[in-house]
């Protein structure tokens, strides 16, 4: 490949300084490729939504070739930035949280559902922060918007997705990718964390994009 850019996007009620964003910056850099890790939460998780998160990313795109590493629902975030950005040249999704909208909704029952529409914000555990914060009924709004089943452009794309992950369930990344043949599904050994093997997720990335690690 020629010289590119790489944009990391955190996960869900996660931070820059997660394990694997601190893991990846580390590599690009000694590489000497210029990476950026913005923090998505911008100091008001309350009011995260999708549309805002694509929006943050799309503010430091430049015409650069660029690369997008995400991470669940940073992953969902990369694809759909990738359909409508020709600068992204590749991506790689690390156990994307495509049909969002449909985990929240199966994950609450009707009533829990109803409450946090009426109470206008639910109490959720932010990893990066260490503990609960609150979260708009806006975010579950605006997800209904989306639609990752619609994704057609052929970018290049690696997804890498835990077998053991029973946060988001493999089997949606096989559904993406069974109808996509630009798309290469490496199945790992590994929950959502995807925290165990991050060398071997390293080489992958490296393979894909024809980098020489060394």
């Amino acid at each position: 490949m020629a010289e590119f850019a790489v944009i990391y996007i955190h996960g869900f009620a996660s931070s820059p300084n997660s394990g694997k964003a601190r893991f990846f910056q580390q590599k690009f850099t000694d590489l000497g490729i210029p990476i950026q890790v913005p923090d998505l939460n911008q100091g008001d998780f309350t009011h995260l939504t999708l549309t805002r998160q694509i929006q943050q990313i799309e503010s430091i795109l430049t015409s650069t070739r660029t690369v997008l590493i995400g991470s669940s629902f940073g992953g969902l975030t990369a694809a759909l930035l990738a359909e409508k950005h020709p600068q992204i040249s590749h991506i790689i999704l690390l156990a994307p949280a495509f049909g969002m909208l449909k985990y929240w909704q199966e994950k609450m029952t009707p009533e829990q559902l109803q409450q946090w529409h009426d109470q206008g914000t639910l109490l959720v555990y932010h990893y990066g922060a260490g503990k609960e914060l609150p979260l708009h009924y806006d975010f579950l709004v605006d997800l209904r918007s989306y639609d990752d089943q619609k994704l057609t452009r052929p970018v290049p794309t690696l997804i890498i997705h835990g077998k053991l992950d029973d946060v988001v369930p493999i089997t949606v990344s096989e559904t993406y990718a069974q109808t996509r043949p630009w798309v290469r599904l490496v199945p790992v050994e590994d929950d959502h964390s995807l925290k165990r093997d991050l060398p071997l997720i390293w080489q992958e990335l490296c393979t894909f994009l024809e980098l020489n690690p060394a």
